[in-house]
C-alpha cells in the first residue's frame, strides 16, 4: 500500500475573509479530486471496484463537471445549457462510458467547467440571488449557498474517491 500526502494542494487560510475562505476550500477540494486520479490510466479510472455501485474516479470527475456547470452557470447565471453526459434516458450518464470516453476528455471538460465557474462567481457578491431556480427544489439560491453546497459536494465525493483509489491500486493518503 502506498501512502501519499497530496502536497500540491494548498491549505486554505485560517484567517481569510469569507470569500477567500470559500474560494480556498473549494479549490482545495477540486485539487483533492484531481490528486486522487493522478497516475492512473483510463482503464483504472473507469473501474467501478465497489460493486454493486457504479462509482468510478472517471465518473466522479464527469459528475463534478456537470455539478460545476449546473450550479454556477445554469442556476447563478441563468444560462440554458445542455447536460454534458446525462440524458433523460440515462440520468447517470456521467458514470456510463462509451469506448471513446477518456480521462483526457473528462479532465479537460471538468477543468473548463471549473474555470467557467470561477468566472461566473468572480466579482459577484455572496449575497447575490440566482435568477434561475433549481430543477429539483424550485428555489433560488445565494452565491454563498452555492459555494457552501459545492464544498459539501466535493467533500462527499472526495470521500468516495478515497475509497475508490484505495480499491484500484492501494494508494491512501490524507
Amino acid at each position: 500500500m502506498t501512502t501519499t500526502t497530496g502536497s500540491h494542494r494548498t491549505e486554505p487560510s485560517t484567517t481569510a475573509n469569507e470569500r477567500e475562505m470559500l474560494d480556498g476550500w473549494l479549490d482545495y477540494h477540486r485539487a483533492t479530486l484531481l490528486w486522487k486520479c493522478e497516475g492512473l490510466g483510463d482503464e483504472e479510472l473507469r473501474r467501478a471496484p465497489l460493486a454493486p455501485s457504479e462509482l468510478s474516479l472517471l465518473g466522479l470527475v464527469r459528475h463534478m463537471a456537470e455539478v460545476e456547470r449546473y450550479w454556477f452557470r445554469e442556476i447563478m447565471l441563468g444560462e440554458d445549457l445542455p447536460e454534458l453526459y446525462c440524458t433523460q434516458e440515462d440520468p447517470d450518464g456521467d458514470f456510463h462510458f462509451g469506448p471513446g470516453d477518456t480521462w483526457a476528455e473528462a479532465e479537460r471538460t471538468w477543468q473548463t467547467e471549473v474555470e467557467l465557474a470561477r468566472q461566473a462567481a468572480a466579482g459577484r457578491s455572496l449575497d447575490l440571488v440566482s435568477d434561475a431556480r433549481s430543477h429539483h427544489r424550485g428555489e433560488s439560491f445565494s452565491l454563498r449557498w452555492v459555494y457552501t453546497h459545492m464544498i459539501e459536494e466535493y467533500a462527499r465525493h472526495n470521500g468516495h474517491a478515497d475509497l475508490l483509489r484505495e480499491q484500484v491500486d492501494g494508494a491512501t493518503g490524507d
